[in-house]
């Protein structure tokens, strides 16, 4: 009897999901998003953020956590909205977005 081979799997097969794409594609922008709008505080230093956070001991502990906290709010907020964004129509498509029975049903409140 012959042994039974198992099928050449791709392991790198999760990132050619689009759904995957589309969400690390949009995370990374939020990430780009997040590192100009840190560097901008830290170049306009507003209220003195950028000596107080390089007067500290540790000034890479702050720095991350405030670099994390704009992460994850311009990196989730980039993503919701691609995800959002994925059921807009078509811009030439005039259907009523509930079809033929919705549009029904508007014609007969009309012509009442």
């Amino acid at each position: 009897m012959k042994a039974r081979q198992r099928p050449k799997t791709h392991w790198p097969r999760f990132p050619r999901t689009p759904l995957f794409r589309l969400l690390a594609i949009n995370l990374a922008i939020g990430v780009l998003a997040a590192m100009l709008l840190v560097g901008g505080l830290l170049w306009l230093n507003p209220g003195g953020l950028r000596h107080l956070i390089f007067a500290d001991r540790s000034p890479l502990t702050a720095l991350g956590l405030l670099l994390f906290g704009f992460v994850v709010t311009f990196g989730s907020t980039a993503m919701g909205s691609a995800i959002m964004a994925m059921g807009k129509p078509d811009a030439d498509n005039d259907e009523p977005r509930g079809g033929k029975l919705v549009a029904q049903e508007s014609a007969r409140h009309v012509s009442r």
